[in-house]
C-alpha cells in the first residue's frame, strides 16, 4: 500500500561530520518496504559547533540544558531552510540528535537537541528520543538502524556502516542480528588531527605507515571483541579503553593510523563470511584504502552504493523509524539490542 507522507530524518555522527537532513517517502510491498529519497543534503558544522558539541559532556547540567535547546533550536533552522529550499512538503520530522552521553550500563542515554523546539519552531510534528525505551527494557539502546536493515535491505546478507562507528547487521537465522564492531573515523578523524588534516581522504596518510604488529595484537585484545551478542560502543569507550592503548606506543602517527586499519579489517573480517554480500555505507564507504584492506581481509563481496545512499542511508533510516513510531509498529528489535522485548521506540512531540 502506497503512503504518501513525506518524512524528513535528521542524523549527526559521532564523527562530528555535520548535520545530515533527508526527505523520503516509503511504501510497504508484503514484508518489505520501498523507499525514495527525495532530497537530501549535508550541512558541515560550523568549527563553533563542532567545539561545543565536543565540549558537551564535559559541561555543567545548566549548560548542558542550554545547549539541548539551542542544538534543538540549530535542527529546526536548518531543517526549515531545506524544506523551503526542496519545495515539499513535510508530514514528520525523525529527528536522531547527537548522543552526548550514551552509557546503557549505566541505564541511561542523552541525544541533544530537543525534540519539542524542533517541532514547535517548524511547526511539524517530531519524533524523537529513540533510544530510551530500550535501555529502559534493559537493552543496549543500539544499534537502532537494524530495523531499517531487515525491512528496507534485506536482500543483502550484511548492512556494514562506516562512520564514527563500525556497526553490522544481518540475518542468519529469520532473526535480525546486529552489534557495534569497532571505532572507525571517530578515532581516525582524531589522529590526523596531528597531521593538521580533518580526515585521511582516501587513506592516503595511513597508507603511507608502517603495521606495528605490537599495537594491533594490543588492540585486538581489548575486552570488547571478546564479548558475545549484542553490543554498542560510544566516546566515552573510546576515551577509557581505546586511546589509552595507542598512547602506551611511541609511534609515528602514520605508523598509528595503519595499525588502527588494519585493526578495522580484521575486526569487520571477524564478522562477515567469505563471498557474502556486503552493502557499505557511511563516510568510511569513501575511504579507498579502507575499502581496499576490509576486502581483501574479509574477502567478501563489498558492494558501495550510490553517494545519496552511502551518506544518507542512516537518516533515510531515521526517517523509516519516526514512520514506524508514528503508526505504533515495532521500530526496535530485543535480537539486536538485548532488551527483554521488542518495542515501538521514540517519542511523538506535537508542534
Amino acid at each position: 500500500m502506497a503512503d504518501d507522507m513525506n518524512i524528513m530524518g535528521i542524523m549527526s555522527g559521532s564523527s562530528l561530520d555535520g548535520l545530515d537532513l533527508t526527505i523520503c517517502s516509503f511504501w510497504e510491498s508484503g514484508k518489505k518496504w520501498i523507499y525514495r529519497i527525495h532530497a537530501a543534503e549535508t550541512i558541515p558544522y560550523s568549527k563553533e559547533w563542532i567545539r561545543k558539541l565536543k565540549l558537551a559532556p564535559h559541561m555543567s547540567g545548566i549548560d548542558l540544558l542550554n545547549l539541548h535547546q539551542e542544538y534543538g533550536q540549530y535542527i529546526a533552522e536548518k531543517t526549515s531552510e531545506f524544506i523551503r529550499s526542496s519545495g515539499l512538503q513535510v508530514d514528520l520530522i525523525s529527528s536522531h540528535g547527537h548522543t552526548i552521553f550514551h552509557q546503557p550500563e549505566a541505564g541511561f542515554t542523552m541525544q541533544a537537541g530537543d525534540p519539542q523546539v524542533i517541532a514547535t519552531l517548524t511547526g511539524v510534528t517530531c519524533a524523537g528520543d529513540f533510544r530510551k525505551t530500550d535501555i529502559l527494557l534493559g537493552g543496549q539502546g543500539a544499534p537502532l538502524v537494524p530495523v531499517g536493515d531487515e525491512y528496507l535491505f534485506g536482500e543483502y546478507d550484511y548492512c556494514l556502516n562506516l562512520g564514527g562507528f563500525a556497526n553490522i547487521s544481518y540475518n542468519p537465522d529469520e532473526k535480525r542480528l546486529a552489534r557495534d564492531v569497532c571505532p572507525v573515523n571517530i578515532v581516525l578523524n582524531h589522529l590526523v588531527t596531528e597531521l593538521d588534516l580533518p580526515f585521511d581522504r582516501d587513506g592516503f596518510a595511513g597508507r603511507s605507515g608502517n603495521c606495528s604488529d605490537t599495537l594491533l595484537h594490543r588492540l585486538n585484545r581489548i575486552d570488547y571483541y571478546h564479548s558475545l551478542g549484542p553490543g554498542s560502543l560510544g566516546r566515552e569507550w573510546v576515551e577509557s579503553e581505546f586511546l589509552p592503548v595507542l598512547r602506551d606506543f611511541n609511534l609515528p602517527v602514520t605508523d598509528v593510523l595503519r595499525t588502527v586499519y588494519e585493526h578495522i579489517s580484521f575486526q569487520i573480517a571477524r564478522q562477515i563470511r567469505r563471498g557474502s554480500k556486503v552493502l557499505v555505507t557511511g563516510g568510511g564507504a569513501y575511504n579507498q584504502f579502507l575499502i581496499e584492506r576490509i576486502s581483501e581481509v574479509s574477502r567478501g563481496n563489498i558492494i558501495i552504493p550510490s553517494n545519496d545512499l552511502i551518506e544518507y542511508k542512516e537518516a533515510l533510516i531515521f526517517a523509516f523509524l519516526g514512520l514506524l513510531r508514528q503508526r505504533e509498529k515495532i521500530n526496535c528489535f530485543a535480537s539486536v539490542t538485548g532488551a527483554k522485548r521488542d518495542s515501538c521506540c521514540g517519542v511523538i512531540y506535537r508542534s
